[in-house]
């Protein structure tokens, strides 16, 4: 889970762009933070790259394969 400290450098926004999932390897709409919807990981990406393979870490089978979700954005691209 990502943590902040002071909440004036973060707006909470209604933004559809934080509901899509998205596929390992493809390329992300903004920088920010994702998160693996199967077990929580989080990474920091730069948009347009492509987002890690599935082989960038391991799940169980419970936590099923790999899927991105956007949960931080910055706004100053």
């Amino acid at each position: 889970m990502s943590l902040y400290k002071y909440p004036n450098y973060l707006t909470q926004s209604p933004d559809a762009a934080f509901d899509n999932i998205y596929e390992p390897g493809t390329s992300s709409p903004h920088s920010g933070i994702y998160r693996c919807e199967g077990c929580g990981h989080e990474i920091t990406h730069v948009k347009d790259k492509p987002l890690p393979p599935q082989n960038h870490h391991t799940h169980t089978p419970n936590q099923g394969r790999i899927r991105w979700r956007m949960i931080v954005y910055t706004t100053n691209q």
